[in-house]
């Protein structure tokens, strides 16, 4: 059975409080051998590292989602978060462009702080340089060049839930980042993203859930999306890109552990 790691779920929301040890043994039942819940605020943070901690194929990051900026942010929690071997990425920060809320003033805001941060503690201290896991919705001009000012190196960002079109996808590949596809790539009207994906060189592409949303086919009506669901991602890659199922689940499976140095 191909083993796959789903790098990127929120298992501190509300939709799997109580079962989380379920919801694991689930995935793992079908090769899905380790998951990344990420945090959305600071708080958050805390809470996704207690969980990885309680379970031993589960990883976490700590930062501030855009959509979440105008929540309070402790960046001294954020780093002690940080400190823990479980915590293997900072994230998800970046910029969204589909609301209206929070300001785009307030977003930019943050995530010049959040990279300042990040930049400063990767210098101080060596457990602290981490991947960094980027949200970005209709926002690909924009944030691109904040991130290149960054100076932090393109090969340890990964751009997550790509939902955008081969010109996005030339942005972020010329950046030198990674990228991660969802359920997304299973939606036959999805013809914009699932023409990108076919750019994107193997070797820096990983496969998540977003759950609980972005439940793929043949489970789309399924609520909540679960870590278990991400073989259908690697399997609907490998038929859009003409590969095996097994060598593209290998692939982005040693992505992700070579990615985020987690051992599944």
């Amino acid at each position: 059975m191909p083993r796959v790691i789903d790098t990127h779920c929120h298992l501190t929301f509300p939709e799997y409080e109580g079962r989380v040890d379920q919801v694991l043994a689930d995935a793992r039942a079908v090769g899905v051998v380790g998951a990344i819940t990420i945090a959305t605020t600071t708080t958050d943070a805390v809470r996704a590292l207690a969980l990885a901690q309680a379970h031993e194929h589960l990883w976490s990051s700590a930062g501030v989602h855009p959509l979440y900026a105008e929540k309070p942010a402790d960046w001294a929690q954020m780093r002690s978060v940080g400190l823990d071997r479980k915590c293997v990425a900072w994230g998800e920060l970046g910029m969204d462009r589909h609301y209206d809320t929070p300001p785009q003033s307030t977003q930019r805001a943050v995530l010049d702080e959040q990279l300042a941060h990040i930049a400063r503690w990767r210098s101080e201290d060596a457990a602290l340089d981490k991947p960094i896991i980027v949200h970005c919705r209709e926002a690909f001009d924009e944030l691109i060049p904040v991130l290149r000012a960054s100076a932090l190196p393109p090969s340890r960002f990964v751009f997550h839930c790509f939902t955008g079109g081969e010109r996005d996808m030339r942005l972020l590949l010329d950046f030198g980042a990674y990228v991660s596809f969802t359920g997304v790539v299973t939606f036959s009207s999805a013809r914009e993203t699932r023409a990108a994906a076919l750019l994107a060189p193997l070797d820096r592409v990983m496969v998540e859930t977003d759950s609980p949303f972005l439940t793929p086919h043949p489970h789309r009506t399924t609520r909540p999306n679960e870590p278990k669901f991400v073989i259908h991602v690697a399997h609907a890659l490998a038929e859009l890109r003409g590969e095996s199922r097994e060598m593209l689940a290998q692939t982005v499976f040693c992505n992700a552990k070579r990615f985020f140095g987690v051992l599944a």
